[in-house]
């Protein structure tokens, strides 16, 4: 009796980390603006690694410098991220989001007006810096929004910005590169945009008082795992989230290269190319959410990553029409892990969104500037294929999503346990 009321209160309940202060509904209002923004704030910094070959020319940089200029604006965000999280936890900050967006605009008109490799590093940094705020504090407002739908919540926030990244190569090809350095500039509009909408959604965040939670809210959410457990699943998240984002850096910063080097299409034709797996990835991203809320976080995560290896290790090995078509599969697939990722570790640690949500956002952003650091290194001493050679075995780190501990099992326990008590 016990385990069949159990079991029909888990259907009637939310999903672990819901706020039971929170809307009844998903605010698809706040979600779509919210996910707009991150359109904004991720075009702006996917236009970064789009212009590299304009920079490269102009600037008679190597690709240790490219990789340097993806580590400043990765590393910023990554440091920054996970204090911000914890400080906005405690003390929330409706407007933040905006002061954030006004970071990216100044990085932009920077980079735009940079006469120097120093000044491109300057740009890149703030614009680095804008998505340090931006990323843990929007997280927490998709999450405050979804109405219980987390997945879902998250899926639609990120796929904003996947999307941003996904348009950044092509304004690029089709704006910057036919115009030059300068035309960056322009950009600025949408980040000024972007500072309009983050206003509302500000104003709609501070007039709702959900921000904070009360302590016996917070005991709800626990899973009671043990400590040890908890430390460990994180640590297993971490791992994976390397894999998926030291091998993205290979893409997205060298695969316009990679393309040039080997398959000879002109620049513009490889920004096309590059749009094509960053708006696929934009598809795969909006799926995972959903997905893992209906069937489960740690599924999505095991198709994510380790699913997608056997295509990484053919990607060296095809023409450019197989090559193309590789990259659209593994874009589909390796961006679907994200959501899960984030949501499965929001529900590990309840009450601490802001500070995961940066730890995460930031260690991916890390990933990401480390990786084309590491990997500039390796092509300016070996060559470009040999670099897609190496990452295509990363995802095989996908395999330690067998010890993670299952949280539908564990949530199921405790709803047990409480109604017995």
């Amino acid at each position: 009796m016990v385990k069949r009321v159990a079991s029909e209160t888990l259907k009637a309940e939310p999903l672990a980390g819901h706020d039971a202060r929170s809307p009844e509904k998903t605010v698809f209002a706040i979600l779509g603006a919210i996910s707009f923004g991150h359109l904004l704030n991720d075009m702006s910094q996917s236009l970064i690694p789009a212009i590299y070959p304009i920079l490269k020319t102009g600037f008679h940089l190597d690709f240790g410098q490219i990789g340097l200029i993806t580590f400043t604006y990765q590393l910023t965000a990554s440091l920054l991220q996970p204090v911000v999280g914890w400080y906005t936890d405690r003390r929330p900050h409706p407007y933040s989001l905006t002061a954030g967006m006004s970071f990216t605009l100044a990085g932009l008109i920077v980079l735009a007006l940079a006469p120097s490799f120093e000044m491109l590093l300057v740009g890149s940094a703030m614009v680095g810096m804008g998505s340090s705020v931006f990323h843990p504090e929007s997280s927490r407002v998709a999450r405050l929004a979804s109405g219980g739908q987390h997945g879902l919540a998250q899926s639609v926030f990120q796929v904003g910005g996947n999307a941003g990244t996904a348009l950044g190569p092509l304004l690029a090809a089709f704006i910057v590169l036919p115009r030059g350095q300068r035309s960056i500039s322009w950009f600025s509009l949408a980040a000024a945009l972007g500072m309009a909408i983050l206003f509302y959604v500000g104003n709609w965040y501070k007039a709702h008082p959900f921000r904070t939670r009360p302590r016996g809210a917070l005991q709800k959410e626990q899973l009671h795992l043990p400590r040890t457990t908890v430390i460990w699943a994180i640590t297993i998240l971490i791992l994976l989230i390397f894999s998926k984002y030291f091998y993205l850096a290979s893409i997205s910063s060298y695969y316009t290269f990679y393309l040039i080097s080997k398959f000879h299409v002109p620049v513009q034709s490889s920004q096309l190319y590059l749009a094509l797996f960053l708006g696929a990835a934009a598809v795969g991203t909006f799926a995972g959410g959903p997905l893992g809320d209906r069937f489960g976080r740690k599924l999505v995560i095991w198709c994510s990553i380790l699913g997608v290896l056997p295509f990484t290790l053919l990607l060296p090995y095809v023409n450019l029409f197989w090559t193309a078509v590789l990259s659209i599969i593994i874009g589909l697939v390796i961006a679907s892990a994200f959501s899960a990722i984030l949501v499965y570790a929001q529900d590990l640690v309840p009450g601490n969104i802001g500070m995961i949500s940066g730890v995460f956002f930031g260690f991916a952003f890390g990933m990401g500037g480390i990786g084309a650091a590491v990997l500039g290194k390796i092509a300016d001493a070996t060559n470009i294929y040999f670099v897609y050679k190496i990452c295509s075995y990363l995802p095989a780190i996908g395999i330690l999503t067998a010890f993670l501990p299952n949280l539908r099992r564990a949530r199921q326990h405790a709803l047990a346990a409480h109604q017995e008590a």
